[in-house]
């Protein structure tokens, strides 16, 4: 299988935002218009969080997803406040590809397994936002709540539990890289990679070529999701793309 390079846009009251360390956060722009971009640079898929609806305790804002949806012909994985089969079923019919599975699957672990029964398992992504462990040092504890709740859920036993619930895939996002362009935890990503046998897509932390070479080779990761660095214009997707194949990744190019 080719390695996929995903967009993700999180979003705030219809608007693409990115902060540091899941904090103060900026404007981006449209989420429309950046879709379209992105597939036009030729991005494998695109990821949607809405990423104040948990936090505000609201389900994922329809409209965005019905906006950005017809505008791509790519996979898009949508997440944020999913917390029951009846609210994943309105983000798939609204044009959702995937949905993914944050806090409430925390809380509940049963829902995955819910979702995986009514929608398919391929359909559901398990987002685990992690950090290093200050009770556990080496280990790292799996945070809620758009990032900002440490539980006291290690990752790699999360990991393992997901997928026997029937996850379809984890996109794991380093919350101590979040944002800092600093490369992403390749410690952590590969420590789950070798855990599970379901794909796994890395998150948090690009910031440049190499960072992506090393998560899908190093880091063992199936995709790797960028965001500042798209945003802002440090790389376009096919910049990143032409890299890994000259590195010998193989990418669709």
């Amino acid at each position: 299988m080719s390695k996929r390079i995903i967009p993700c846009l999180d979003t705030r009251e219809g608007r693409v935002v990115k902060g540091v360390n899941f904090v103060n956060v900026r404007d981006v722009g449209d989420p429309t218009e950046l879709a379209r971009e992105y597939e036009r640079q030729g991005a494998d898929e695109l990821v949607l969080l809405d990423i104040s609806a948990t936090t505000e305790g609201r389900a994922t804002r329809l409209a965005t997803v019905r906006s950005v949806a017809p505008a791509i012909n790519i996979p898009l994985a949508v997440g944020g406040g999913i917390a029951s089969v009846d609210q994943a079923e309105q983000v798939l019919n609204a044009g959702a590809s995937k949905v993914g599975i944050n806090t409430a699957a925390v809380r509940r672990p049963e829902l995955v397994r819910e979702l995986a029964r009514a929608i398919e398992s391929a359909r559901v992504v398990a987002a685990i936002d992690a950090t290093a462990s200050e009770r556990r040092p080496g280990k790292w504890d799996v945070c809620v709540a758009g990032g900002l709740e440490v539980t006291d859920v290690d990752l790699l036993d999360w990991a393992r539990r997901v997928e026997e619930l029937g996850a379809g895939e984890i996109l794991l996002t380093s919350v101590n890289r979040d944002g800092v362009t600093s490369g992403y935890d390749i410690e952590q990503l590969r420590a789950v990679a070798d855990a599970v046998t379901i794909p796994v897509v890395a998150s948090g932390g690009a910031g440049s070529l190499e960072d992506f070479y090393l998560a899908l080779t190093e880091g063992r990761a199936d995709a790797a999701l960028g965001a500042s660095v798209f945003h802002f214009g440090t790389f376009t997707v096919g910049q990143v793309k032409a890299y890994l194949a000259e590195r010998g990744v193989d990418v669709r190019l």
